[in-house]
Formats: structure tokens, sequence, C-alpha cells
């Protein structure tokens, strides 16, 4: 084997201190640097987006507590509304109950009235029939008119029996 010959070793050596040193000035040169400038950059763009989501999360968090206080606004006004409206029509109702109580009030005196009125005539009216009436049962069994006076006092005594 030709690698393993004292003789060839020189300029073995040789090629290998040219092939590594022509390697070790590409890496130096020109694989490193873009290497660094890849990570460079990477390491930008991370903190970058860091930063945007930081940004983000903060931008998040002021939406989300704006929106709850709008939300409670929002719900203390629709509160206040229902309790406007709530008060408003339990004092139309109070309202229109006092108004038809009146009404009812007024209707029942009325009706009262008439109805005293009513029975104050037909026991008139049955004074004036019952007296007849007296008179005539009077005049058929006994064969003599009693007095007008006799007969009213008779069917008074006998209404408050």
């Amino acid at each position: 084997m030709p690698q393993l010959n004292p003789l060839d070793w020189a300029p073995q050596v040789i090629w290998l201190l040219i092939t590594f040193g022509v390697l070790y000035l590409l890496m130096v040169w020109v694989a490193i640097p873009r290497i660094g400038t890849v990570i460079d950059r990477r390491a930008a763009k991370i903190a970058a987006d860091l930063e945007a989501a930081e940004t983000n999360k903060r931008t998040t968090e002021e939406a989300i507590a704006k929106y709850e206080q709008a939300l409670a606004e929002a719900k203390q006004k629709a509160h206040a509304i229902v309790e406007e409206g709530r008060a408003k029509l339990k004092a139309e109702t109070d309202a229109e109950r006092a108004k038809l109580r009146k009404e009812l009030a007024d209707k029942s005196a009325e009706a009262a009235a008439r109805i005293e009125k009513a029975k104050t005539s037909a026991m008139k009216d049955v004074n004036a029939v019952a007296t007849e009436a007296a008179a005539d049962i009077v005049k058929q069994l006994i064969g003599v008119a009693p007095s007008k006076a006799d007969l009213e006092k008779a069917v008074t005594a006998a209404r408050k029996a």
C-alpha cells in the first residue's frame, strides 16, 4: 500500500497541509461568516417575534379589559333601563288600578242608590197592593170594608214582623 510507504509521506503531508489550509481558509472566510449571519438573523427574528408576541399579548389584554368594561357598562345600563321600565309600568298600572277602583266604587254607589230607590218604590207599591188585597179579602170575608188607615196600619205591622 502506497500510503504506508515512508518514502511517499512527505508529498502526502504537503498535500494534506495544503488541503487543510485551503479548507480552513474557506471555512474562515466563507462558511463560518455565512453561518454567523444566519445565526444572527435567526436570533434577530426570534427577538422580533418575541417582542411582537409581547406587544400582541398586551394589546389583547387591553382589548379584553375594554370588552369586559364595556360589557359591565352595558349590563348596568340594561339593568337601569329594565328597572326604569318596571317602575314606569308599575306607576301606570297603579294609576290604572286606582282609576278602575274609583270607577267601580262610583258604579257600585250608583247601583246601590238605584237598588235602594227601586226597593223603596217597590215597597211603596207593595204597601199599596197589600192594602188593596187586604181590603178585598176583609170585604169578602166579613162583608164590610175596613178603613184605609186601619188597613195601612195592619200592613205596616205585618211587614215589620
